[in-house]
């Protein structure tokens, strides 16, 4: 019984870090980043002018569909 509770929360704590982990990493403005044995490498420029791209395309509803609901 206690043993199943203490699997639980070290498998939920793991999973957690891990999230963490990964959320931190795309949020960082570093090109390279390195923990324990592990290096990941990326282009954060290209990243910055994608995320640009996106904003200033986004798709807006047009108002026509506004219109032939009311």
């Amino acid at each position: 019984m206690l043993s199943d509770v203490i699997t639980a929360l070290l498998i939920n704590s793991s999973a957690n870090i891990a999230y963490a982990l990964i959320k931190s990493i795309s949020k960082s403005k570093c090109s390279e980043c390195n923990f324990g044995c592990c290096t990941i490498r990326r282009d954060v420029e290209l990243e910055e002018k994608e995320n640009e791209f996106e904003i200033l395309h986004q798709r807006q509803p047009s108002n026509n569909n506004l219109n032939n609901q009311s």
